[in-house]
């Protein structure tokens, strides 16, 4: 009796290449080491990254978890076949999650899903997620790179990052201490960050408009080169400023924008009342003024949408605004509302 072998099966034929696989790795582990901080006691390869959080002298420290995306910010990024720049969005939009809890960032991690490996834009990819990482003081120890041959098709793929941090237990954050007129102060975004694409990239298509043309405030710039500008990292400055202010809260203006994401750190019993003077809408000179003009979105969609030129908050005693202007650049730093004793969000112009 004798049997043949059946060669018309394999891994590589059903979409799976290992051997490409093995070859990312390798490219992984020297950006990974440039990473590195002296608890990081694992290699890119193994089976789990390991850290050592005595090295870090913390006396009654807390973890803190994040986990986040890059939502369809990913299908522009296809469109103009440019991978630069995510990485720094998906390492972004977990580590400015940590701080806002008063945590130090410690390592990160990403996942890759892709429906078959391009090395180079994977590599792409990864540069940026290392450059987020070395710009938030953060180690990358690990991730997972799938091919999904029939999940995926036609050249998608979606990122997944997850980050942990630290924070004595003394200085967590939101503090108990929020009283009305305290001040809100506003960090300037880098544009639309990560959150609103699913709705910015309707608009554009509804209104036939081409991601290539100029904006009209910036012909030296082109609207996709805008719209895929990455995430701002606010790490360094605001750990700087935490050690040395008081700070009572801090809010990470992500999908919902100011109007959902304030109230996440505010006592139940209070609200804010916001200057919509010192926020970029209804102005043309702005990206977001510039989707309001073609889109005719009225400023309560806008508010409630996008971050609207405020990428993250600072909430603090009227008297503290000086302390924590040194660590921020005069331009994108500003009061821009106060706390009050009615409950939500409201806007004043």
């Amino acid at each position: 009796m004798t049997s043949s072998k059946n060669y018309k099966y394999s891994y590589k034929k059903s979409g799976v290449d290992v051997t490409l696989g093995n070859k990312l790795v390798e490219h992984i582990s020297p950006m990974a080491n440039e990473t590195s901080s002296k608890g990081t006691l694992s290699k890119i390869g193994g089976f789990g990254g390991i850290y050592d959080f005595k090295l870090k002298n913390y006396k009654d420290p807390l973890l803190v978890s994040t986990t986040d995306g890059v939502g369809t910010k990913l299908l522009l990024a296809k469109d103009l076949n440019n991978y630069s720049t995510i990485g720094i969005d998906l390492v972004a939009m977990s580590v400015n999650d940590l701080i806002v809890q008063g945590a130090e960032p410690i390592f990160f991690l990403d996942y890759i899903a892709v429906e078959k490996l391009d090395l180079e834009k994977v590599k792409n990819i990864l540069t940026g997620i290392k450059n987020g990482c070395i710009e938030s003081n953060c180690s990358l120890i690990g991730g997972e790179t799938a091919e999904l041959p029939g999940l995926y098709n036609n050249d998608t793929f979606d990122l997944a990052g997850f980050a942990v941090g630290m924070v004595e237990r003394s200085k967590i954050l939101p503090k108990k201490d929020i009283l009305c007129d305290d001040i809100i102060i506003g960090l300037k975004s880098n544009g639309f960050h990560s959150n609103g694409y699913s709705l910015i990239r309707t608009i554009i298509k509804d209104e036939k408009i081409s991601i290539n043309d100029s904006l009209p405030f910036n012909k030296n710039l082109s609207i996709g080169e805008a719209l895929l500008r990455p995430t701002k990292i606010y790490v360094k400055p605001i750990i700087s400023a935490l050690k040395k202010c008081n700070i009572k809260a801090l809010a990470h203006i992500t999908g919902g924008g100011i109007t959902h994401n304030l109230p996440r750190v505010i006592p139940n019993n209070l609200g804010a009342s916001i200057n919509k003077v010192k926020l970029p809408i209804n102005k043309k000179d702005n990206l977001f003024g510039w989707l309001q003009n073609i889109s005719g979105l009225d400023d309560e969609e806008m508010l409630k949408t996008f971050n609207c030129g405020i990428g993250m908050v600072i909430i603090a005693n009227k008297k503290e605004f000086n302390n924590i202007s040194k660590y921020f650049s005069n331009d994108e730093i500003s009061i821009i509302g106060k706390i009050t004793e009615t409950v939500g969000v409201s806007y004043y112009s």
